[in-house]
């Protein structure tokens, strides 16, 4: 049979022979849906790839992409490539090596190839986790564009199928590192392996590659930059390799907002910006000042996901204030001077982003500050008072993590974890299992810090806790449409530390109400019970079908803090509404010469709490509208720019309100149900999908009293 000969030109200008029909390519980047859907975003990395991989070879290849773990399950058994690029990151790993395993039964010719961040950073431990993994051909450990382009060449030069994974792995490819028919390690060129002028990347939107991912479920992505200028030890994004920015053109970043904003479904309602520090650019206001127009024209997107830059917050808040939706996300992580030392932190300004508090609240932007607990240094005290600083800064949602030992951070090298002495266990992330029609039950698992020298397991569990009550109770949004900003305004308003009242919610647990004590040992135990001595444990327990259900009935396997705010928030919120309440006058009333004024205007903001946070992920959200009398106009109060005392704020006479949801509330609600489910996992998703002042009740005037 005679072959087909083409044109290949790659990366280096090479020419080549192709093989008689396309290259069959298949790109993924998996998410998991079992009980609802892990990570919820377009496979936009994969897209890039593909997309540039299509500018070199056009019609000499076929790419497929890929998101959900059951359709590349049946296609690598029913029609399987020649060359598998799987995206590496912690919450696919695992299932990544499941897939390329069944795809080596298949086709042992294909090419498998992994990359991204999830990656060791120092040639020996990329080796131990390579020789773990022998499936894998070659891995890609930077940018994958380029690596790729030039594995495809190669293939291209294949006489048949049976000769392209030969051919491969028959020499070095620049800026991979592959696996040679000898089983040996090799390294291409992996310096100056970025791409500079990003534009050189066709647009996956542009040219239909991504159309099929809106569908219903996925919320698009939006990249329009690469790179982060800071060196974090604990982040995969804190290597040399990738401190430089680059970015796409402007025009290109308008064109795919608009593609995005003109092909999405009604029910999808968020858009997820990749940039590590948006806003932080001084373009970025170009972008926002776009989107924003696009958000008056369209109504999309009505919720931005990103990352905001961790220096220049001035600069932050020109740019993203005009945009609805985004949160200006302070990324703290302690505020120990000493731990941000150990962590190469130390040249993001914590002080100057704490400072611009009061300028946040003008700007009307909703404010998260994300920690992490267990960083190197870490103790007791230094964690309460990183909480205790960043409440005292009117920080709107507080965000605790668990210090995760990531393989492509610096802090998982063997130096590093000697020197803290961490204490490690490992678990199943949340959501992320599923059994492959191979049989085999697959999840993905990190490893994660429960203790130090300087932090004891208990010491641990007990913080944990507390992060857990900041999280339920302090989840503001736009300032003061949060179902506690009242109480903690108030508190604030007399000169009491706020943090006092999570921290005497923590020692008065036992004197909760009997629902809330429930929650709390819940958290309590599921936070021990998730902890497992070794991988090989987990695998060998959840591998039994018995075990295996408790992760399908969200006994096992669930983020602690989702979950369980999910559970507060749609059976026990009145319940939570005591608790803090209760704790909240008992602090007031030892701190504050409380009087019958005070004690008034106190029950105002009591009920106001009441009312805002009433039923509002239950399947009665809509039936029942919870009314009250007040005699202090609350929400212009919360939202006076001034910060004036409640006292300026008195109603002419009592007044009656009526706490009510929208038509448009009830829908977003329940689109992101059917995205996510209504179950006890899927509340939890929804919970930290839709932004609190959307999900909260409104209060209604329905009639004064006559004095």
């Amino acid at each position: 049979m005679k072959k087909k000969t083409a044109l290949v030109t790659g990366a280096s200008g090479e020419i080549g022979k192709s093989i008689k029909e396309p290259l069959k390519i298949y790109l993924g980047d998996l998410t998991y849906d079992t009980v609802s859907l892990s990570t919820e975003v377009f496979p936009l990395n994969v897209g890039y790839i593909a997309s540039y991989c299509k500018s070199h070879f056009g019609n000499l290849v076929d790419i497929t992409l890929f998101k959900y773990i059951e359709d590349i399950d049946k296609a690598i058994n029913n029609n399987p490539p020649d060359i598998l690029g799987l995206s590496n990151y912690a919450w696919c790993q695992r299932v990544d090596v499941e897939i390329f395993r069944m795809l080596s039964k298949v086709n042992p010719f294909a090419v498998k190839v992994w990359g991204g961040p999830n990656f060791p950073l120092d040639p020996p431990s990329q080796k131990k986790f390579l020789n773990q993994y022998p499936e894998v051909d070659i891995y890609i450990p930077v940018e994958g564009e380029i690596g790729f382009v030039e594995i495809v060449k190669q293939a291209l030069k294949s006489n048949s199928k049976e000769e392209i994974r030969n051919n491969v792995l028959s020499k070095p490819i620049f800026n991979c590192i592959s696996r040679t028919l000898d089983d040996k390690l090799v390294y291409g060129d992996i310096i100056n392996s970025r791409i500079k002028n990003l534009d050189e990347i066709p647009s996956p939107y542009s040219m239909g590659l991504l159309d099929k991912f809106f569908d219903g479920r996925l919320s698009p992505m939006l990249q329009t930059n690469r790179g982060c200028p800071f060196s974090c030890s604990f982040c995969v994004d804190g290597a040399d390799l990738v401190n430089k920015v680059n970015s796409f053109s402007m025009e290109r970043v308008k064109q795919d907002i608009d593609y995005i904003t003109k092909h999405i479904t009604d029910n999808i309602h968020s858009l997820f910006i990749s940039d590590l520090n948006f806003g932080m650019i001084p373009r970025d206001q170009e972008i926002c000042d776009f989107i924003s127009d696009y958000q008056e024209k369209f109504g999309f997107p009505k919720e931005i996901q990103a990352t905001t830059g961790k220096n220049n917050k001035e600069r932050i808040i020109e740019n993203i204030q005009t945009v609805n939706g985004l949160k200006l996300c302070m990324s703290v992580q302690s505020m120990d001077q000493e731990i941000l030392t150990n962590v190469q932190r130390a040249n993001i300004s914590v002080e100057q982003a704490l400072a611009l508090a009061p300028a946040i609240k003008q700007s009307g932007l909703r404010t998260m500050s994300e920690v992490i607990l267990g960083l190197p240094g870490e103790t007791y005290e230094t964690h309460l008072d990183t909480l205790r600083q960043l409440l005292s800064a009117k920080s709107d949602n507080i965000l605790v993590h668990n210090c995760m030992l990531l393989p492509g951070s610096e802090m998982n090298t063997p130096q590093e974890r000697k020197k803290w002495g961490f204490e490690s266990k490992f678990r199943i992330l949340s959501k992320n299992f599923a059994k492959l029609s191979n049989g085999k039950n697959v999840f993905e698992i990190e490893e994660v810090v429960v203790g130090l020298n300087s932090l004891s397991f208990a010491e641990f569990l007990e913080l944990r806790i507390l992060d857990f009550m900041i999280f339920v109770t302090n989840m503001g949004a736009n300032p003061g449409s949060g179902p506690y900003d009242g109480v903690l305004k108030f508190v604030r308003e007399h000169n009491v530390d706020v943090f006092e009242i999570f921290y005497r919610m923590l020692k008065n647990q036992d004197s909760a109400p009997k629902n809330i004590r429930d929650v709390l040992k819940s958290v309590r135990e599921t936070l021990i019970n998730e902890l497992w001595d070794s991988v090989e444990e987990i695998e060998a327990y959840y591998q039994d079908e018995k075990n295996y259900q408790k992760l399908l009935n969200g006994e096992a396997g669930i983020n602690v803090f989702q979950f369980n705010n999910a559970w507060i928030t749609t059976e026990y919120m009145e319940d939570w509404n005591d608790f803090i309440l209760g704790t909240t006058l008992e602090l007031l009333k030892e701190k504050v010469e409380f009087n019958e004024t005070l004690e008034e205007q106190f029950s105002s903001i009591a009920n106001y709490s009441r009312g805002i946070s009433y039923s509002l992920l239950s399947k009665e959200r809509g039936s029942t509208n919870p009314e009250y009398i007040f005699h202090y106009d609350i929400l212009r109060w919360l939202h006076d720019p001034n910060d004036s005392a409640l006292s300026n704020f008195k109603f002419s006479s009592p007044t009656r309100l009526s706490f009510r949801l929208t038509a448009e509330q009830l829908k977003t609600v329940q689109d992101s149900f059917d995205v996510f489910g209504d179950t006890k996992i899927g509340r939890g998703q929804v919970i930290k999908k839709i932004p609190i002042d959307i999900l909260c009740r409104s209060p209604v005037i329905i009639s004064k009293t006559k004095n």
